[in-house]
């Protein structure tokens, strides 16, 4: 069972990523505050988180059975790795 796409190795950030697509957090741009910030919603590197819906920049993303909204800042500084989506695992 392997989940990376092979298609998509390198990382994009969580804004670019389209509505229904799958990528795990491999690397924060912001510093300490935002670090914080997102641990307390429950986001850290390695976690996987499921699109949504986009909101202009913005997205809604899921991960453990939570919804969480981001901002465009925030989500441009989340640099994420695609991976295939849940079906086709």
């Amino acid at each position: 069972m392997n989940e990376f796409d092979p298609s998509s190795t390198k990382l994009v950030s969580l804004a670019s990523l389209p509505v229904g697509s799958r990528a795990r957090i491999e690397r924060l741009l912001g510093g300490r505050l935002m670090t914080r910030r997102l641990l307390s919603l429950g986001l850290r590197v390695g976690s996987v988180l499921d699109v949504i819906q986009q909101r202009g920049r913005g997205v809604v993303v899921a991960s453990h059975g939570i919804r969480v909204a981001l901002g465009a800042g925030v989500a441009e500084k989340l640099l994420m790795l695609p991976l295939a989506p849940a079906n086709e695992e």
